[in-house]
């Protein structure tokens, strides 16, 4: 194999592996049921590209601790195919909440994840927050360059992540709900990493908050001090000091 066709494939195993990403498209559900105050809250956590679980779980136990219904969301297949068709996965989950009863329903989505819950809030109001991490909510120079040098090789929602591309051009205004974006500035999966930045949101670059704080793409979910802001968002107060 030539090295010029050695470094294409690099660049696209890239984009599948490091990208940790998925996203979602508009869905328009039917009436809110109507919340109970006696009921824990319940957090829906929405995973990255390739649909992994396993990195929202310690965020998940430490929001159960707290006493909440967290509940990490299975994608389906490998979480890499249309991403208008994984809105329908957190549309059910929304909606099973609120038919239990729940207090509150708050979403978390990390990378893609919170592509995914841009795109399903722009058409539901019976969310009570979004906060996102590392979301590429203007998209990922990392997936418009996968799909420029091997588009037969960058799944639909790696090429769906391209900057300006149908998707992504329809959510690029203000958010429609309470919102908080944090991310990282060591961000070399989501290019830029203030492609995370949502006009009307709280948005939280980590450095801002924790000077001098070394954490990369792959390192948001599970990072204590990230960990510690997504509480405090999630419980309505603007971080201002590094959780400890």
């Amino acid at each position: 194999m030539s090295p010029r066709r050695r470094m294409l494939f690099a660049l696209v195993a890239a984009v599948i592996v490091a990208l940790g990403v998925v996203v979602v498209v508009r869905v328009w559900p039917g009436p809110a049921t109507a919340l109970a105050p006696d009921k824990p809250g319940t957090v829906l956590l929405v995973p990255g590209f390739g649909g992994d679980r396993t990195s929202l779980e310690p965020l998940a136990q430490r929001l159960r601790q707290d006493g909440k219904n967290a509940v990490v969301l299975t994608l389906p297949g490998d979480g890499t195919g249309d991403l208008q068709q994984q809105t329908q996965v957190l549309d059910a989950a929304v909606n099973s909440a609120l038919a239990g009863g729940t207090s509150s329903v708050d979403i978390v989505g990390y990378s893609a994840g919170g592509v995914v819950a841009r795109l399903w809030v722009a058409g539901h109001k019976g969310v009570r927050r979004v906060v996102t991490l590392g979301s590429p909510l203007h998209g990922t120079q990392l997936a418009a360059q996968g799909g420029a040098l091997a588009p037969s090789a960058c799944p639909t929602a790696c090429q769906q992540l391209a900057p300006g591309s149908p998707v992504l051009t329809p959510i690029a205004g203000a958010a429609d709900v309470p919102w908080v974006s944090i991310w990282t500035e060591d961000d070399q999966t989501v290019t830029p990493p203030d492609s995370a930045r949502l006009p009307g949101a709280i948005n939280l670059p980590l450095q801002q908050i924790c000077p001098g704080a070394s954490v990369d793409h792959g390192q948001l979910p599970t990072d204590p001090r990230v960990i510690g802001l997504v509480l405090a968002s999630l419980a309505g107060t603007t971080p201002t000091d590094c959780p400890t």
